[in-house]
């Protein structure tokens, strides 16, 4: 019950209306238009149950409420690996944030497998966007902070913020959080002139 409770809170009480409309039986259509534009609507029906489930999501995460972020993540992971397949890079950010909700919620196992899964999808997309591999790599970095393991973590920040500024430029607001994140690592270990200097990077 405690379970069906925190589903719905989350995000059934949202997409409910966009279900029906995914999950039903497709009509039977009599002409080649209506059969396209049969196909149009679904798929339509289909990308906005997914961003409301993801924003959903990456709402409840912002807020501080890991627990209540992964079944809206999950719904979102359902529906976009049902329309773009198993191996997509769009199954990627939803991965990620499965895998920052599930450290957040205190199942660091289950963490762990969502970092797998979105670093399968990577090995299996040589045409994987600099943009993605820099979030994979935050994802990993951030994880590995709250395991402790702060070298590693340092390592894939480092190539979050390489691999940002690759893609978008070396002042660019997208570097600033690998910055960030780094300093942090920094000023934790008490290696101040690093921290500040990163700090003001940021």
């Amino acid at each position: 019950v405690s379970h069906q409770k925190t589903d719905w809170n989350s995000i059934h009480s949202r997409i409910c209306h966009l279900l029906l409309p995914v999950l039903r039986p497709q009509s039977c259509f009599h002409s080649e238009k209506d059969r396209k534009q049969g196909k149009e609507q679904l798929l339509r029906n289909q990308e906005s149950l997914i961003a409301v489930a993801l924003s959903t999501a990456q709402g409840f995460l912002w807020a501080g409420k890991p627990m209540e972020a992964i079944p809206a993540a999950l719904q979102a992971l359902r529906f976009s690996s049902r329309l773009s397949g198993p191996a997509s890079l769009q199954l990627l950010p939803i991965y990620l944030l499965l895998a920052e909700a599930s450290t957040g919620a205190g199942h660091p196992r289950q963490a762990a497998k969502y970092l797998s899964q979105a670093q399968w999808i990577v090995l299996q997309s040589p045409d994987c966007s600099a943009a993605l591999q820099s979030k994979l790599h935050r994802g990993l970095g951030l994880f590995s902070i709250a395991e402790g393991n702060l070298d590693q973590a340092l390592y894939h920040l480092a190539n979050d913020v390489y691999l940002a500024t690759a893609e978008f430029g070396l002042n660019s607001v997208e570097v600033s959080g690998g910055y960030f994140h780094m300093a942090n690592i920094f000023f934790h270990q008490n290696k101040m002139d690093a921290a500040n200097s990163l700090y003001a990077e940021v």
